[in-house]
Order: C-alpha cells, then sequence, then structure tokens
C-alpha cells in the first residue's frame, strides 16, 4: 500500500499534471461556451428546417406515463435525437476549433524554425563571403541559439527541490 501512495504522489508532483489540470479547466470553459452556442443558436435553427415544428419534433415518446390523467414527461420514454444531434454538432465544432489553434501553434513554430535556418545560411554566407570572421560567426550563431532555444519550464519537482534547499539552508544557519 505504501508503494501505491508512493507512487501516486510522484505521479501527482509532476509539473505536467498541474498544466493538464490547467489545460482541462479551460477545455472545460471552452465546452461551456460551444454548447450555449449549439443549444441556443444552432438547435433552434435545426428546429426551423421543414416538416421540424419544433425542437420535440427531435424526439421520440417510447412510453408515456401519465400523472392524474394528464401527460407527465417526467414518467415518459423519451429518445431525444435533438440532444444526441446538438451534442455531436458541439463535438465536432470543439474539435474544428482545438484543430485550428494546434494547426496555428504549429504553423507559427515551423516560421520560426524556418527563420532560424534562414537566418544560420545567412550568418554562414557572410562569413563565407569575409564579411564576418569565424569568431564573429560563431558569436551570432550563439546569440542565435539562445534566442530560439525554448525557455526551460519549471516543474513541480524543481520548485520541491528549491524548498526543501532553502529549508536545509534555513536549517543549518540556525544550529550554528
Amino acid at each position: 500500500m505504501k508503494k501505491f501512495f508512493k507512487e501516486f504522489k510522484q505521479f501527482i508532483t509532476r509539473g505536467n499534471v498541474l498544466d493538464m489540470a490547467v489545460g482541462i479547466i479551460i477545455g472545460g470553459a471552452f465546452t461551456a461556451i460551444i454548447t450555449s452556442l449549439v443549444n441556443n443558436i444552432l438547435t433552434p435553427l435545426l428546429a426551423m428546417i421543414p416538416g421540424t415544428n419544433d425542437a420535440g419534433a427531435l424526439q421520440v415518446i417510447l412510453r408515456e406515463g401519465y400523472t392524474d390523467g394528464e401527460l407527465d414527461l417526467a414518467k415518459c420514454v423519451i429518445l431525444d435525437f435533438g440532444a444526441v444531434i446538438s451534442a455531436i454538432i458541439t463535438f465536432l465544432l470543439t474539435a474544428f476549433v482545438l484543430f485550428l489553434i494546434v494547426k496555428t501553434i504549429n504553423s507559427i513554430h515551423n516560421k520560426g524554425k524556418k527563420l532560424a535556418e534562414k537566418q544560420r545560411k545567412a550568418i554562414e554566407e557572410k562569413r563565407k563571403k569575409g564579411e564576418l570572421s569565424e569568431e564573429e560567426a560563431k558569436a551570432e550563431q550563439s546569440a542565435l541559439e539562445a534566442v530560439a532555444a525554448p525557455s526551460p519550464v519549471e516543474t513541480t519537482d524543481d520548485l520541491l527541490r528549491e524548498i526543501r534547499d532553502l529549508l536545509k539552508a534555513k536549517n543549518e544557519n540556525k544550529t550554528e
């Protein structure tokens, strides 16, 4: 059992778990927007299709339930095709927007790589023409790599190590 909790602790303290949690929360809020769009705008438009006078036309009542001689929807068994269609549209819209976001990010990333490669070639051409010395070319190449390199992402493990080290230093100062 101790091993299980140790593995859980390792899992939960990874930096990626926090990033994933933020992504899920943002995704939930984004899904709420898409769901509202589908339920409040697209579903009413679907209900206007000839032959379907209202959204209820996309439902089939399998078994009717009555209370005091009146139809009680809470006791009815209903197949709601409209809700399924709304869920499918919500999914497709969400997937499409996420696709566009990922495509845009990848495009920006690829443009950055192409620009860095173009700058590397320009530095090499200048060096070959004698406009830059070998040392100057290396310095510009290093500066280019420093700018192009992604900054390291600080994980939860890194923060915990830093806190541990600060506490150790504090305790060592108290004992002296």
